[in-house]
């Protein structure tokens, strides 16, 4: 005899059904930070104000919709009560609240400025994200790219948004679109400058932010970094591979298995004074030995990497979190990839392929707060009440 439906609900959801609102007295509400959001539209002739019709956007978003007609087939069957809690405008003729339609939700997504909605949806989580204990004690940010490969402006450019997540949390606390003219070491800075509390956070990234630009204004901020040299860098990586590794004791080891194979990680790190790098601290050797557990095939890779934190600040063992806690970002892409198909979507008009992808870090977020750890699973629980997404915001 089948088990009955109940039973196949993870643990996590019972979690979920339970969560108190986001929304606490010390901190603005998702419809108050989503009122920071100017309006790109003439006063005259607004039927339905901006913040209803984002909360909307993002209460669909929550529950699963993957495209602007599944937003707005969302929003038409939503009952009067969620509409009435998100502030849509009573109709005194018919008593009820009416809801915008895919052709309002385009354009005024297409017009939304990209950059306030990201610092609004920022701002929210990251007031949240303080209730959340760090693993190693350290604040890690992840600062890392991802185009949408759907999504292409005129002339075919792909829309490039650049990231900080949170290493722990696994929160989105800024997002920066990567113009046309530009590239991603230029919108480094922008992008954290939307960041309110950096100090003593450890910021990581891939080879490309390997800067000096960027060192010295994170220890302008009173922040650390932990960057990894590459070509990019050649003197910087040549003083790193000449240091007498084989005379240092190894200091950290840490096996992990997973995606079909095994892995040992290990770490050296020694203090350095002389390296051409702001700030730099300490230098450290990371090797990895992964073996694919059904060929066989070992692989070796060995990375330096150098650090402005001090030995007093992270053990070695701290350090060879912060470095693997930064691939968290991989996950984060892999989620917007496979459970809101991202990749797959034509959307192209104007910012809303952003403000999509804004929408899906929102809800990623709100789901890793309430504690769920199967993004599909919590879409799909939402999905059956539209109450719960409102519930997950915070929105009563």
């Amino acid at each position: 005899m089948p088990a009955p439906a109940s039973s196949l609900i993870p643990p996590v959801l019972d979690q979920l059904r339970d969560q108190p609102p986001a929304q606490t007295a010390e901190h603005p509400g998702l419809l108050e930070r989503l009122a920071e959001v100017p309006d790109p539209r003439a006063a005259r002739g607004i039927r339905h104000v901006l913040v209803y019709v984002l909360a909307l956007a993002a209460s669909a978003v929550l529950a699963g919709a993957t495209s602007l007609l599944a937003v707005s087939e969302w929003s038409a069957d939503s009952p009067q009560t969620v509409r009435a809690a998100l502030g849509g405008p009573l109709d005194v003729l018919t008593g009820h609240y009416p809801v915008p339609g895919e052709a309002t939700l385009r354009r005024v997504l297409s017009r939304v400025d990209g950059d306030a909605l990201d610092q609004a949806i920022g701002r929210w989580l990251a007031d949240r994200r303080q209730t959340i204990p760090q693993a190693t004690g350290l604040r890690g940010f992840a600062v890392d790219g991802k185009s949408l490969r759907g999504a292409a402006r005129a002339g075919g450019r792909k829309i490039h948004l650049l990231a900080a997540l949170d290493h722990t949390s696994g929160l989105v606390l800024a997002q920066l679109d990567v113009g046309e003219k530009t590239n991603e070491i230029t919108c480094f800075q922008p992008l954290l400058d939307t960041v309110a509390d950096l100090a003593d956070a450890v910021v990581t990234s891939d080879a490309l932010h390997t800067q000096r630009e960027h060192a010295t204004y994170l220890t302008g901020r009173a922040a650390h970094y932990i960057v990894i040299a590459k070509g990019n860098q050649k003197k910087l990586r040549q003083q790193l591979k000449a240091l007498p590794w084989k005379e240092i004791p190894l200091q950290d080891r840490t096996r992990a298995t997973g995606h079909g194979r095994s892995e040992i990680r290990r770490i050296k790190v020694c203090t350095v004074s002389n390296l051409l790098f702001p700030g730099a601290q300490q230098a450290i050797q990371l090797k990895r030995r992964r073996v694919h557990r059904k060929t066989g095939k070992v692989t070796l890779h060995t990375v330096h990497a150098v650090t402005s934190l001090t030995a007093e600040q992270a053990t070695p063992g701290q350090l060879a979190t912060l470095i693997r806690g930064h691939w968290s970002v991989e996950s984060l892409h892999h989620v917007r990839d496979t459970t809101f198909a991202e990749d797959a979507s034509q959307l192209r008009t104007g910012n809303a392929p952003r403000a999509m992808a804004t929408w899906r870090n929102l809800a990623i977020g709100a789901l890793r707060l309430a504690g769920a750890t199967n993004i599909a699973a919590g879409l799909r629980y939402n999905a059956r009440d539209p109450h719960r997404p409102l519930a997950l915001l915070g929105i009563r």
